[in-house]
């Protein structure tokens, strides 16, 4: 299985077996261009059918196989599984946690162990990242190709190079200097491109410190009288919730680029703006909505309310609380029993996290009754994960051998500029995962 970007030219080349993809423009002009791509197949990732005998099995029998699977390989293998995954999966994971936690638990885990293979019950960028971060040699493996994250893809390298181009042509004359910095749940190309354009990654937890140390100047402090803008992608809500906190002003301080139609933003507009706010959204947070938090203030006149920061502003100004999520199940550990929680996140860490809070009588629910679930880490299920065990022990008889299936590797030079960006968040101090709102105009989403 192969398939690239749309364009025959040069092009970076970022591989993953059985799913090959190009980028049609390199990362830096000065880059060495990979060979020409073969013909175009494809520019989704796709998973083929299993065979029926693993859709077939009752769940107690893939339970058994996968158990069976996992005591064969041992330490071989090291099973990660993000909190938005379903329990029917997360029950087979080593480690629990979100995308980046993950990735770093997985490479210290291989440095301890020597295990060769990591499988991620996650998405296709969480995968990326482990391999980023995972010492040389380790295989990262994905059980379902279709499992991708839509806030990741709406983002690609081509379309940050074109808006890129438009910003140093708009601000070519003044002295101003835009820095890239990049949500965690971006694609490796996109990270490697804020690392090489003196950006950086960030996460949901850490984006205030990363938005002020870019608006300091980054990696060169900023000259006097030197403006420096921030292009924020792929998440317009964490950027315009975050820069909000620290003060700045939705309407005026900040605009929306929409790749799709470049012309929706004018030259005075990015003038204006401190922040270039990709326009992107995670479809799980987006379902929240501000009269979500009044009919459960209505319900419960107690209840905390707490979101994710990729909610809507008008969603997070109405909260109590907007944590990460790492932070909220930090605050919902914490909290006194007796009190009342709604979640804004995804239903299937919420309903752990209230299963787990309710043997200490404190209460928590959903903010909002619509079925809020991430539909493509729910493509990974124990059919795909028995089938990618099944693939790496071959069969009990010796007549398969044993085989990499899945595979998921960021070519050499992507990886050199995303673990920039990455280390360059890494270099700086956090400041907490609970964060109250703070009022401000309403949003222009």
């Amino acid at each position: 299985m192969s398939l690239c970007l749309c364009g025959y030219s040069p092009a970076l080349f970022f591989s993953l077996p059985h799913c090959s993809f190009y980028a049609s423009k390199p990362l830096h002009p000065h880059l060495p261009h990979a060979p020409h791509p073969p013909a175009i197949i494809t520019t989704m990732l796709w998973q083929p059918p299993l065979p029926d005998k693993y859709t077939r099995m009752t769940e107690p029998q893939l339970v058994s196989a996968i158990n069976a699977r996992r005591e064969k390989l041992g330490d071989q293998v090291v099973i990660l599984g993000h909190h938005y995954q379903q329990d029917s999966v997360i029950q087979f994971a080593d480690f629990t946690g979100d995308s980046f936690k993950l990735s770093q638990l997985a490479a210290q885990k291989v440095r301890e162990t020597g295990a060769k293979y990591v499988v991620f019950l996650g998405v296709h960028f969480m995968a990326e990242s482990a391999d980023i971060l995972a010492p040389e040699g380790t295989v990262v493996i994905l059980p379902d190709m279709g499992a991708g994250c839509s806030m990741a893809d709406m983002a690609d390298y081509d379309q940050t190079v074109d808006c890129w181009e438009t910003l140093t042509d708009t601000y070519r004359d003044m002295n101003v200097r835009v820095i890239p910095v990049c949500y965690m749940n971006c694609t490796a190309a996109i990270k490697a491109f804020c690392g090489q354009h003196g950006g950086a990654v960030c996460t949901s937890s850490n984006a205030d410190t990363v938005l002020k140390w870019a608006l300091a100047g980054g990696t060169e402090p900023r000259a006097d009288g030197e403006t420096i803008k921030i292009l924020f992608l792929p998440d317009q809500h964490l950027g315009r919730n975050t820069a909000a906190a620290m003060g700045y002003d939705t309407l005026t301080d900040m605009c929306l680029w929409n790749p799709r139609n470049p012309d929706d933003t004018d030259a005075d507009e990015l003038k204006r703006s401190t922040f270039i706010l990709w326009k992107g959204h995670c479809s799980v947070h987006k379902l929240f909505r501000p009269e979500h938090v009044d009919q459960i203030r209505a319900m419960w006149p107690d209840v905390t309310v707490m979101v994710h920061p990729e909610c809507d502003h008008g969603v997070v100004q109405k909260a109590d609380l907007t944590g990460s999520t790492e932070g909220i199940m930090q605050a919902i550990r914490a909290a006194e029993p007796g009190s009342r929680w709604a979640i804004g996140t995804e239903v299937h860490m919420v309903n752990r996290l209230a299963n787990e809070a309710a043997e200490r009588d404190v209460t928590v629910r959903m903010l909002s009754d619509c079925q809020c679930l991430c539909t493509t880490m729910y493509r990974i299920d124990m059919p795909h994960l028995l089938w990618v065990l099944d693939q790496l022990t071959g069969s009990d008889d010796g007549q398969t051998p044993a085989k990499i299936v899945n595979q998921i590797t960021v070519h050499p030079e992507a990886k050199k500029w995303a673990t920039v960006a990455l280390d360059r968040m890494l270099a700086l101090v956090g400041t907490g995962n609970v964060h109250p709102p703070t009022p401000s105009p309403a949003s222009t989403s």
